[in-house]
């Protein structure tokens, strides 16, 4: 009983500094056009908010998340029955030649993953050790977007199964990351929400875009899609998927209490929006009627 009491207080202090948090960051709502850095536009829908790049980096250093400094941005939805995100970097490395756009070999690739998410377990704990199942969708290349397109399917030790949904989008000096955390469950619908409403809405600036490469001027990454794949020229494929593999795993693993939060959170904006949106008299009229239930009080 007292250990299940002390796991209250605990939610319960989570839930008041995600809405504390909350506060601090600056939401930004759909129904408008938001930059993702300077390489790209997205045109949110209505029913998402937005975070850019600096208020991404705070979320995730206030949920003890790693930051990179690569963050341009991430997508949440408004609905709390919904517990996906949608996270976009962009990595300056030169543009990325497609020449393995037909010939990407699936199989080395995911050898490359199990075995440097297999070394990365070697510093995890019994409990925080994750493992590359297979794949949930083989990588693949899209010429005419020139999106690059993968997901991992992992499980931990309790043989709980998660994954994460990559996309990167080559551009004329680098590239944007897309990963969208969600579970297998819900991944076709979560899946059909972000080609549908998010990547069909991002347009890569004029003169930034992979057609507008300039082989006279511009810098070239030396490395293929493959290597992409495995984080840029190929060294740190312990680092990228294992670190990953954490990301969602904790996602996972505190699902309960990150829904419960996430929702305290959206419940905080639609609070905030709705007061927002209500008539100045209206406001007033409720202060006034709340001081006068306060005076009959203190009078009794």
């Amino acid at each position: 009983m007292k250990r299940l009491m002390v796991m209250i207080s605990v939610l319960f202090m989570m839930f008041s500094t995600t809405v504390t948090a909350a506060n601090e960051y600056n939401w930004i709502e759909g129904g408008q056009s938001v930059d993702l850095g300077d390489i790209a536009s997205l045109n949110l829908d209505s029913e998402f908010v937005f975070l850019d790049g600096d208020n991404t980096r705070m979320m995730a250093t206030d949920y003890g998340d790693p930051v990179s400094g690569l963050e341009i941005g991430t997508v949440f939805p408004m609905d709390d029955n919904q517990t996906w995100a949608v996270f976009f970097d962009y990595e300056e490395s030169g543009y990325i030649e497609d020449d393995e756009k037909s010939k990407i070999d699936a199989k080395a690739l995911l050898k490359s993953f199990k075995e440097g998410t297999e070394e990365a377990n070697k510093e995890r704990q019994p409990g925080e050790r994750f493992h590359v199942v297979g794949w949930d969708i083989e990588p693949f290349y899209d010429e005419q977007t020139h999106n690059l397109t993968w997901s991992i399917l992992l499980e931990n030790e309790n043989k709980e199964t998660f994954l994460n949904y990559n996309t990167r989008i080559l551009t004329r000096e680098g590239n944007i990351s897309v990963i969208l955390v969600t579970d297998p469950e819900n991944r076709e619908a979560d899946k059909k929400v972000l080609s549908e409403k998010i990547l069909s809405q991002l347009k890569v600036n004029d003169g930034k875009r992979y057609e507008d490469f300039d082989k006279s001027t511009d810098k070239v990454a030396g490395y293929g899609l493959s290597a992409l794949m495995l984080g840029g020229a190929g060294l740190a494929v312990a680092k990228k998927a294992g670190l990953l593999a954490v990301i969602i795993a904790l996602l996972k693993k505190f699902g309960i209490v990150l829904i419960a939060a996430i929702g305290a959170l959206w419940g905080f904006i639609r609070k905030k929006k709705k007061n927002s949106d209500a008539p100045e008299e209206t406001m007033e009229s409720d202060e006034l009627d709340d001081s006068n239930d306060s005076t009959e009080q203190q009078n009794k």
